[in-house]
């Protein structure tokens, strides 16, 4: 079994498909003799450092490729020059959903940190993709809030039949982008992942902002649930102890974040979790023998553990702070 993701970096595959960046308009470098199978990759188009805008590559795109083909497309990079917002990208893109017919998967903003630190991402409302694309069965976005005077990602409650699969990679995820989650009807959601980040990054959100999530109700086929990520992990483990949304799921991630022995024990005493195929608890702060009931849980249970050595933190030092794994 692949080791769910922790952190950020550039997709090899999404939807179950090879990642391919198409070639920039004036690009010399070795390529292939002729582009892959239209429908046999995820397209990914990417502005990089030669001054085209993304309106120039999305245009050359186009051009290239029969859109009507496309099953699933990945966003990098879409500034030239100067950072942008991400606002023009998502409009030209629903703008032309028409085009996209076969489109099942969207990724926006597939930028790393050399490129440019996901906090420092200028975001937007990306409400628009999901009304523009009612086949859409999987979105990706990473980005969230900032520190600096930028645009935060937006998001407003929607019903959307088709989309299965939703998860936000932020250093900061804004609480009103968790109650909008929370709010739409996404009666085919069966994966849900949330990276909550840090309150120096807009991560503003509460386990209150979380309760329609936690409930149950809100997604009936939810299957992988994904609080992670987030300072408040023990209290999201505690609240998460005695969800109900627990029992229909198969998989749960509560990795990234600053999770003690406090949130560790409130999992291991609150309800049952032997049904679960996986249980991700990586990047943690567990002390030795919470980790050894954990590891426990799963040899006796069938549930396989992601448990990685704890990160160097001292309970008795107040000037000795817990870290989430992604922020800036």
């Amino acid at each position: 079994m692949t080791a769910p993701i922790t952190d950020i970096d550039h997709p090899c595959t999404f939807h179950d498909l090879p990642v391919f960046t198409l070639p920039e308009p004036g690009d010399d470098r070795p390529r292939p003799a002729t582009l892959p199978s239209v429908d046999g990759i995820a397209w990914r188009l990417d502005c990089g450092w030669d001054g085209h805008g993304f309106a120039a590559v999305w245009q050359h795109f186009l051009k290239k490729v029969d859109p009507a083909q496309v099953r699933a497309l990945v966003i990098g990079p879409w500034w030239d020059g100067e950072y942008s917002s991400l606002a023009p990208v998502v409009e030209l893109i629903a703008s032309d959903a028409d085009r996209f017919p076969a489109l099942r998967a969207l990724f926006l903003a597939d930028v790393v940190g050399e490129e440019c630190e996901v906090s420092w991402l200028r975001m937007c409302d990306i409400t628009p993709v999901l009304r523009a694309f009612p086949l859409l069965e999987e979105l990706v976005v990473r980005g969230g809030g900032s520190g600096l005077d930028e645009e935060s990602l937006e998001l407003h409650p929607v019903r959307h039949e088709a989309l299965k699969a939703l998860r936000f990679e932020s250093g900061g995820l804004p609480g009103h982008v968790v109650r909008a989650v929370g709010a739409c009807e996404l009666p085919a959601l069966e994966r849900l992942e949330l990276w909550l980040g840090s309150q120096w990054y807009a991560g503003d959100a509460t386990v209150a902002d979380m309760a329609p999530l936690l409930s149950g109700g809100t997604f009936p086929r939810l299957r992988h649930l994904g609080l992670q990520n987030s300072e408040i992990q023990d209290e999201i483990a505690a609240a998460v102890a005695s969800a109900p949304v627990v029992a229909q799921l198969e998989s749960l991630a509560l990795s990234m974040g600053t999770l003690s022995d406090a949130g560790g024990l409130a999992l291991l005493e609150g309800q049952p979790l032997t049904h679960l195929g996986y249980l991700d608890l990586q990047h943690h702060y567990l002390g030795d023998e919470v980790m050894k009931r954990f590891k426990e849980l799963g040899e006796r249970d069938d549930v396989h553990v992601y448990l990685d050595e704890a990160d160097d933190w001292d309970p008795d030092d107040e000037d000795d702070f817990r870290y989430v794994a992604v922020s800036e």
